[in-house]
């Protein structure tokens, strides 16, 4: 798939939902919960997806379990952000490789 910034994906085996906030000009293989996610809001339940005999990987310890709503994932090699608009507990991916949530920036001292 080849992203575009403002582009909205949904995945395809839980209720994940990204916007494409910055992306290299290429192809990437965007995906959640194992998945290629899609664009638009269809996406399908994870109730849908396990009657089609796949189902929605559960979250994993560490700081890539699920998505969250409103966090920035991010990886600076690739160039690409995705912004999370709706949570689920599926991996957010690219290129099969989990992305990381995108830290804050520190502010300034103000001594």
């Amino acid at each position: 798939m080849r992203p575009r910034v403002g582009q909205l994906l949904a995945s395809t085996v839980d209720t994940t939902a990204v916007i494409v906030v910055r992306c290299p000009d290429g192809e990437l293989e965007i995906g959640c919960g194992g998945a290629a996610m899609v664009e638009g809001g269809g996406n399908r339940s994870a109730a849908g997806a396990a009657a089609t005999g796949t189902t929605a990987p559960g979250p994993t310890a560490g700081p890539t379990a699920g998505s969250l709503l409103g966090k920035r994932y991010a990886d600076d090699d690739l160039g690409v952000e995705l912004l999370c608009t709706k949570a689920g507990p599926g991996t957010l991916t690219v290129n099969g490789v989990p992305l990381p949530m995108k830290s804050a920036k520190p502010l300034p001292a103000s001594d």
